[in-house]
């Protein structure tokens, strides 16, 4: 929904960002409005999005941004709060399903660049950083999601490698990857049993089903079923049985980014609602003039700075070589709950015109609840984060 007047709510400024962070948001902020954002309601509707736009991403250093120059990415002189920004200025498009497709590899990639043999990485993150290539993690599955630990997929050994049998659900890019990042069984219970392997998507016995979704649709997710796939032994990632401390380490910046990506959904529901409150007019003078409309653009934006300083705060402390898994956890559920809040107040701000399609509130808050379950459910990174503090 386009309007005449135009609003942007600011970013609260971070003491942390230098001019090289200022040059990567003017670059990515202008890809997104020349690539990105006139085309994504017609993507969304089409429930895809062109496969080339990964390779013009990459282009600008989008997605190779914080990954080894030596396999194609860009790392010198980067920190997290790249990663950020970069975060934020894809969901100005307003479309979760968008940045959850096109950077699927800032979930796939990462487990190889840590534990993979020089051989693997060499072989699978030139053409994946270059966006030849898609990569999608292979995590969760029928049987649970968070519990990691109870994985059920099983790779047993053979004399040159492993067979693959199980399943795994909810994969974001299943049906689109080349390659996929699977988390297995190779030994005995709990999590000293799990190993990562790469699996090509096109081996024998890999099946895989597109699911219909309430939000995303731009993403393709997929169950991906595994029949006796014979994977070799150099597509082992890291040490057997020592997958699980790849797992949760992936966790934590998944979690920073999409916290990055749920405030920067709510400063878009604020800019929206605010256009059409300054254009609309009610009962003789603009909405944003009547008393009960401009509280809530006070509460939103109390909350998405609050948000945004919470934000900084634990990026700073990544940054810094922490590992805040407590406040990263209680991070994820404050941005995601701003999210759905600015989304609900900008939705009767706008009344009926918000349930149209083709408006960027409509389609974020369709989008709210997978950005409050994925990557960690409310209540999972609520018990996580009490158990952090010792409770």
């Amino acid at each position: 929904m386009k309007n005449a007047l135009s609003f942007e709510a600011t970013r609260l400024p971070s003491p942390h960002m230098n001019d090289s962070h200022t040059a990567w948001r003017e670059t990515v902020r202008s890809f997104v409005a020349k690539e990105i954002s006139p085309f994504v309601d017609d993507w969304d509707e089409a429930g895809a999005f062109p496969r080339a736009l990964h390779q013009h991403a990459a282009e600008i250093g989008l997605i190779g941004i914080g990954f080894p120059e030596s396999f194609g990415g860009v790392k010198d002189g980067i920190d997290v709060f790249h990663s950020i920004i970069a975060s934020e200025e894809l969901a100005r498009a307003g479309s979760g399903g968008l940045i959850a497709g096109l950077m699927t590899h800032g979930i796939g990639l990462p487990p190889i660049i840590a534990l993979g043999s020089d051989e693997l990485k060499t072989r699978i993150a030139p053409p994946v950083l270059a966006g030849e290539k898609l990569i999608a993690l292979c995590v969760t599955e029928p049987s649970g999601g968070s519990d990691v630990a109870n994985i059920k997929t099983k790779a047993e050994r053979t004399n040159s490698g492993f067979v693959v049998n199980g399943e795994k659900t909810f994969i974001t890019t299943g049906m689109r990857a080349d390659y996929l990042t699977v988390a297995v069984r190779t030994g005995g219970e709990g999590a000293g049993g799990l190993s990562f392997l790469l699996i090509e998507a096109d081996r024998p016995g890999v099946t895989r089903t597109r699911l219909k979704k309430m939000g995303w649709w731009m993403s393709d997710t997929a169950s991906i079923h595994f029949a006796d796939v014979e994977v070799p032994v150099e597509n082992l990632i890291g040490q057997e049985n020592a997958g699980f401390a790849g797992i949760v380490t992936n966790f934590n910046m998944e979690r920073l980014t999409m916290a990055a990506q749920a405030i920067s959904f709510a400063r878009v529901c604020i800019e929206d609602a605010a256009s059409w409150a300054q254009e609309r007019h009610t009962f003789g003078k603009p909405l944003s003039k009547h008393q009960v409309i401009r509280h809530k653009f006070a509460e939103m934006t109390r909350h998405v700075n609050a948000s945004t300083a919470y934000l900084d705060h634990c990026a700073w402390q990544v940054m810094n070589g922490h590992s805040p898994i407590s406040d990263l956890s209680l991070l994820k559920v404050q941005a995601t709950r701003t999210m759905e809040f600015c989304a609900r107040e900008a939705m009767q701000i706008l009344g009926g015109a918000s349930y149209m399609r083709g408006c960027r509130i409509e389609r974020i808050y369709r989008e709210v609840r997978v950005m409050a379950i994925g990557g960690g459910s409310e209540e999972i990174m609520n018990d996580l984060a009490a158990r952090q503090l010792g409770l």
